[in-house]
């Protein structure tokens, strides 16, 4: 009997190979056992296990053998053990991502929105926006969001600035970025099913209107008054789909 399929990290711990898991119970616990065994007395000092939904009767072996939960999605359950006492284990995602367009058109007017689903029954004007899909730049989901809820096609200028809060959905934290954007079209077309009203409003009228929140008149103004960071792309760092970078417009002072 051999250990199950695995390849080390570089942190000292081992990742067990999903996709060459056995089956049989029986026949994963016996492995498991010995698996544990022989990377603990190699110094090992921690297990990845990914247990894909399919194969869910392994998962009551593994916490048997002193495997928690560390994270999930749909399709796959990822537990960790411990072979060495406190060794750390990293935590999952911590926070969502979500953005918001600030958009003027040429006559001093903000597309705003008014959600469907909100705490109180009465209306309140905020930016069009939403959370980051899953390898989605910032760049691409304001557009994205500002097209989907008001159909408003718009062109990425700057980001200006971003709020963070601890308390969010799940108990994770929340970070929100402000992005200013230049409306490439002015037809609107909202998305009925999340927004309830949507529509250009004069600059000066959100600004003295009680049904718009402090914060949003804040970041409004702040995308008004701020130049921001704007994309750039870094050669010879990483792969564009992977990474994207905001830099001051204009650099001064010393190396710039």
């Amino acid at each position: 009997m051999e250990p199950l399929e695995h390849t080390p990290d570089q942190f000292g711990g081992i990742m067990i190979a999903a996709e060459h898991l056995p089956e049989d119970a029986s026949e994963f616990q016996d492995r498991l056992r010995l698996s544990i065994d022989t990377w603990r007395s190699h110094g090992r000092r921690l297990i990845w296990l990914d247990v894909p939904r399919r194969l869910a009767q392994l998962i009551p072996i593994a916490t048997d053998e002193g495997f928690f939960f560390h994270h999930s999605d749909e399709d796959e359950l990822t537990m960790v053990c411990r072979l060495v006492e406190g060794a750390f284990v990293p935590m999952h995602a911590t926070h969502y991502i979500g953005v918001g367009g600030v958009v003027i058109n040429d006559r001093e007017e903000l597309l705003v929105v008014c959600e469907r689903h909100r705490r109180s029954a009465q209306p309140y004007y905020k930016l069009p926006g939403g959370a980051l899909q899953p390898g989605e730049h910032l760049v691409d989901a304001v557009l994205r969001e500002v097209l989907e809820e008001t159909g408003v096609n718009a062109k990425f200028e700057a980001l200006v600035c971003f709020r963070h809060w601890h308390g969010y959905r799940y108990g994770k934290s929340d970070i929100y970025f402000v992005c200013r954007l230049s409306p490439l079209s002015q037809d609107l077309t909202m998305q009925a099913e999340e927004i309830e009203e949507c529509f250009w409003m004069p600059v000066a009228d959100y600004f003295a209107s009680d049904l718009v929140s402090v914060f949003n008149k804040r970041i409004v103004r702040a995308a008004l008054a701020s130049p921001g960071v704007i994309p750039e792309w870094i050669d010879g760092y990483g792969d564009p789909a992977r990474y994207e970078f905001f830099m001051p417009a204009r650099e001064t002072g010393w190396g710039a």
